[in-house]
């Protein structure tokens, strides 16, 4: 039986609803932004360095042959997200939102598993970091081709192909001061080992500068003028409809299919997200520059209501993981 998590506003998730409002009140624009984005790229690669860094070579070889977990998760990102998505959008009165906001709603289910986020609140959550790092990359390299071959079969939109940026940005930014971190984690593995409390406060704050960033960017554009008050409403509750039904069928289908918790974890994040990242510049290429904006709107919905959420659950992984230790730890002395 699946225990749904009641909204405790830990510090974290206080950070994150502050964080939207500063964004709202006073967005970053101009030079300023493109310095928080700075910071923001510095402290993912950080991120993905302490993780190289601390991960054990044969975790990362276990995760990468996790053949199963990975399979799960693409054909949730790839087959079952796409088939909702459709099935809202065609059974969905017309009435409710404009047609951008509804091909925004089918855009975002066809979208790559988020990577920076779904990795910092597997590690958040206590979870198989190695294979989140392999699944959530892996998802972000197919995307690159399998979003617009979906778009096309799905949206009837033709659009020139994709270059590889984001491929490239992907593996300079994650892939490679992962790499870094494995290659010298025999200098430095002991050291992020025993300064866990930098890893933890690398992931919220760069999970912190992401959400900043997108908000803002939203709010500079006009997020707030260009859609009626209702539709935004009705995105909202679609958005979290969809993931809701992933979040509670990733843990079901977790655990029917035997994975371990620390699998669970990273089923459940990797296979429930979507990427603003990836669909920012895909939108770009796929969709005119008018209907562009709203298109991205569900998308960015969904990326901040999938962040809270998130908080919320990777916080209820980590408490019962800490409880579980506890309880193990206390056997001995109790015998």
């Amino acid at each position: 039986m699946i225990r749904v998590p009641r909204p405790n506003m830990d510090g974290f998730t206080m950070a994150l609803v502050a964080t939207v409002g500063l964004a709202t009140m006073l967005p970053v624009e101009g030079q300023a932004a493109q310095g928080v984005h700075w910071l923001a790229e510095a402290a993912i690669a950080l991120l993905f360095f302490l993780h190289g860094a601390r991960l054990p070579r044969e975790e990362v070889v276990a995760g990468m042959a996790h053949w199963r977990l990975h399979l799960l998760i693409f054909s949730l990102t790839f087959v079952a997200f796409p088939l909702i998505g459709w099935a809202v959008v065609e059974t969905l009165p017309h009435s409710l939102l404009p047609p951008a906001l509804a091909i925004g709603v089918q855009f975002l289910c066809l979208l790559p598993s988020t990577v920076q986020s779904s990795i910092a609140f597997t590690s958040m959550a206590r979870g198989n970091v190695a294979a989140a790092v392999c699944s959530s990359t892996l998802s972000n390299i197919s995307g690159i081709l399998m979003t617009p071959l979906l778009v096309a079969l799905f949206l009837k939109v033709q659009g020139t192909a994709l270059s590889l940026d984001t491929l490239q940005t992907i593996a300079a930014q994650l892939l490679l001061p992962f790499v870094a971190g494995q290659l010298l984690r025999r200098w430095v593995g002991a050291w992020a080992a025993r300064h866990k409390t930098m890893l933890r406060f690398t992931d919220r704050g760069s999970i912190l500068l992401v959400v900043y960033l997108a908000f803002s960017e939203a709010v500079v554009n006009g997020l707030w003028h260009q859609v009626p008050p209702a539709a935004l409403g009705v995105v909202v509750l679609i958005d979290g409809a969809i993931l809701a039904v992933f979040l509670i069928g990733t843990t079901l289908l977790s655990r029917r299919l035997g994975f371990s918790r620390a699998d669970e974890a990273v089923i459940v994040f990797c296979g429930s997200k979507k990427s603003l990242v990836s669909g920012v510049p895909m939108a770009g290429v796929l969709f005119a520059p008018a209907t562009a904006g709203l298109v991205l709107l569900p998308v960015m919905v969904f990326h901040q209501i999938q962040l809270m959420v998130g908080a919320i659950l990777a916080r209820r992984y980590a408490d019962e993981s800490a409880a579980k230790d506890a309880a193990r730890d206390a056997l001995p002395a109790a015998s």
